[in-house]
């Protein structure tokens, strides 16, 4: 019997999560991927002896991707090793005051005690109630599609609902988390979370608490030899399942008739396939791969999700206070949010974000010196004049940095390079450059992510950040899983 032909559009991390997952199924796969490397957004370059990650850098639940390597029962640590972090990030505030988010809940509680005169219990009882958020709502709203009749049908959803309260859905993660908390400071640490998928925490419903069981309860990772190794394992392990890679080449539209796929057009050549998936971005999937600019507006109705301002630096000197993961707050938090969604500039007093793999990795920088992935919060392209704000983001970023370490940064930077929401729209085919497609600046906005699935073509699906359940590399995983468990579905349902 002919093996079923799948193509998958795109190499991000669902994109190969995706690939994997129906070769086991036994489909003939092939991905098409217009850069010159697969892994999307998850990528690494080297600059003046400095070795960086360009995308995500933070590494959660490695589960997922164990779970790909059982299914395809290879051995995970030929191809991928990690190792768990005792500290997830070190936060400093405005006011002077340091805080580490040890992994263990224990010493995290202890520690924002101690540090920010938090009660310990306070931080206890957020962190369980995250906990239970994520068992009972998260794991339906994560593994199953919200689109489909039999998913609110599944006894799970009973549980869910049970958990649900309306003040998760009605009141800001903001207002939640100030409830929650004592202090200014630690309200500002857990509103942090709302960036994970590029919302704000004053609009973006208190749902969003259940993020931080991710990071503090599960645990925070360094996956060995940086970022870009979590998606060279995984194209790896899709060559050793016979999945077929095609660089450098760009598709120019997907082929379909009478409401079923049909395939894809590359280099004006037709290519058939009983299932297409698009891992590309769903307005420029609807745009300029199905010709329907009317379905490319209706993704347009949801507000973008913010993006970044990286500054790579390679920085001559080490500071031993700053780990992998470090967040430098500003004193104007929820000005810095209007600035980004409603005045669409970058704010004068940006929260900086640093990410140091030199402390994990100390061959990604010359000796004495670290790589700094340097980020501040901007927002998606809307025309701005990114030279100036890039500027302007630079200054302000600089001048934090030197206030908390006592030490004027820019003296000791001795190589850059600076990546903006322009060249991330470039380089990623994320429209406008918003890092996670939409956000989730409204009370149903999960509910409105695109479905993985198409409505009235047959056999076409969707994965990645801009369609559910959402972007981040824990988010790109689940939903390759949807996908292929909806595949699976119609497969069955054909064959009977």
């Amino acid at each position: 019997m002919q093996s079923k032909k799948a193509i998958i559009i795109g190499s991000g991390v669902a994109g190969l999560a995706s690939a994997i997952r129906l070769a086991v199924q036994g489909f003939e796969v092939s991905v098409y991927e217009k850069n010159a490397l697969p892994g999307g957004k998850i990528a690494a370059f080297n600059n003046d002896g400095f070795t960086f990650d360009a995308g995500p850098s933070l590494f959660t639940q490695p589960k997922n991707i164990e779970e790909l390597f059982t299914l395809a029962g290879e051995p995970i640590e030929k191809y991928f090793t990690y190792k768990k972090l005792d500290i997830a990030c070190t936060y400093f505030f405005s006011n002077g005051k340091v805080a580490q988010a040890y992994t263990n809940k224990n010493d995290f509680a202890t520690e924002l005690q101690q540090q920010l005169h938090e009660p310990a219990e306070n931080v206890h009882a957020y962190l369980n109630q995250s906990e239970k958020l994520y068992n009972y709502i998260g794991h339906v709203f994560l593994n199953h599609s919200l689109h489909r009749r039999n998913t609110w049908l599944h006894k799970r959803i009973f549980n869910a609902v049970k958990a649900l309260k309306f003040g998760y859905i009605f009141q800001s993660l903001s207002t939640y988390n100030h409830k929650k908390f004592k202090t200014p400071e630690a309200a500002q640490l857990f509103n942090r979370y709302a960036t994970y998928n590029g919302s704000s925490p004053y609009k973006a419903p208190a749902m969003l608490s259940l993020i931080p069981h991710l990071e503090q309860n599960e645990g925070t990772f360094y996956p060995d030899g940086g970022m870009i190794s979590i998606s060279n394992a995984l194209v790896n392990l899709a060559k050793a399942k016979g999945v077929k890679f095609y660089c450098n080449t760009t598709v120019q539209r997907i082929i379909h008739h009478e409401s079923k796929v049909a395939g894809i057009v590359v280099n004006n050549e037709n290519i058939f396939a009983d299932v297409v998936i698009s891992n590309a971005d769903v307005y420029f999937t609807f745009k300029h791969l199905l010709n329907n600019q009317r379905r490319a507006n209706m993704v347009l109705k949801q507000e973008r999700s913010s993006s970044a301002v990286i500054f790579y630096w390679g920085i001559k000197k080490q500071f031993k206070q700053l780990q992998l993961h470090n967040v430098f707050f500003n004193n104007a938090y929820q000005q810095e949010f209007t600035d980004i969604f409603t005045n669409k500039t970058i704010s004068t007093n940006p929260t900086v974000y640093v990410n140091i793999t030199s402390t994990m990795d100390q061959s990604h920088a010359p000796l004495g010196m670290q790589n700094w992935f340097v980020m501040v919060n901007a927002p998606a392209n809307a025309g701005q004049d990114w030279e100036q704000l890039v500027q302007k983001a630079k200054t302000a970023a600089i001048q934090t940095l030197s206030t908390h370490l006592n030490e004027p940064i820019e003296d000791i930077i001795i190589s850059e390079k600076i990546l903006d929401p322009v060249l991330i729209e470039a380089q990623t085919a994320s429209y406008m450059g918003s890092l996670y497609g939409t956000s989730s600046n409204s009370k149903l906005a999960a509910f409105l992510r695109h479905p993985n699935f198409s409505s009235t073509i047959k056999g076409l699906y969707f994965c990645g950040g801009s369609v559910h359940p959402g972007g981040g590399i824990p988010l790109c995983l689940h939903g390759a899983k949807i996908v292929s468990n909806l595949i699976a579905t119609s497969n069955k349902a054909t064959l009977h």
